[in-house]
């Protein structure tokens, strides 16, 4: 019994000792955004690669996201007749939650797992320590405009999203459903309040942030080698994805609640 609960407490304080190095580390890099010099040039990159090359997977997911969500919707509602609620359910479906939560997931498979594998690639290579070498920060050059780009850009991503998604909807619901393409985007339109909108732009931002956290932070802490490298950016997703589904409970408990 003593060994097992040794063993469960040096395990509690590793988590400890990980979530404050974490913090530190953010506190670090967002510390960096507000110090010359900003690297406009890593923060452009940043923009491209997290926000324009995104579009292609966003819109696919969210179009065939929206549409199969119509088809089950339908399906549900007419066993109660209440076929008439797919618009409406359809909209708040994809902004509230579908939208902001497939985006983020979207980001944190194809932009996290990037980040993480060509920072800790960076490190293997020692091409990092050469920064220092050269005075340069490698918090400033490689992390902190990956925060930024991706805290900026994913709330574009997931407006776009819920657009994309919302016209899949209507899409189906109209060419197999036997909906009016007019009443169903007066439906739409009428259903959806600005606190919805509001919250899903809300979540795009916390999720950019938190996918680009995880992968500069196990980019940063790899261990040398290919399989450092493999571990780092496995791990960057699977923390991402965990992050990104329990900040999503929180901020709907905290828009809401009532």
């Amino acid at each position: 019994m003593t060994a097992a609960l040794a063993g469960i407490g040096a395990r509690a304080l590793r988590l400890l000792a990980a979530l404050g190095a974490l913090v530190i580390f953010t506190g670090q890099a967002l510390g960096r955004l507000f110090r010359r010099p900003f690297e406009a040039r890593a923060f452009g990159t940043a923009l491209l690669q997290i926000g324009w090359l995104s579009l292609p997977v966003v819109g696919l997911t969210a179009i065939f996201t929206g549409g199969a969500l119509a088809l089950q919707i339908y399906a549900g509602g007419s066993r109660f007749s209440a076929e008439q609620f797919v618009p409406q359910i359809v909209a708040v479906g994809m902004v509230r939650e579908l939208g902001p939560v497939l985006v983020g997931l979207m980001i944190a498979a194809r932009v996290t797992s990037s980040i993480a594998a060509e920072i800790a690639t960076m490190k293997v290579t020692e091409q990092i320590d050469a920064l220092v070498t050269l005075s340069a920060s490698p918090m400033g050059y490689l992390v902190s405009p990956r925060l930024l780009a991706a805290t900026l850009t994913v709330p574009a991503l997931v407006a776009i999203g819920d657009v994309i998604g919302i016209l899949g909807g209507q899409l189906v619901a109209v060419e197999r459903l036997g909906f009016n393409a007019s009443t169903y985007v007066a439906n739409t339109w009428a259903f959806l309040e600005p606190l919805d909108m509001a919250s899903s732009l809300a979540k795009g931002a916390v999720f950019g942030f938190l996918a680009a956290l995880m992968g500069c932070w196990y980019g940063m802490g790899s261990a040398r080698g290919a399989e450092g490298v493999g571990r780092a950016t496995k791990g960057s997703v699977v923390a991402a994805a965990v992050a990104i589904l329990a900040a999503n409970f929180l901020l709907t408990g905290v828009f809401f609640s009532a």
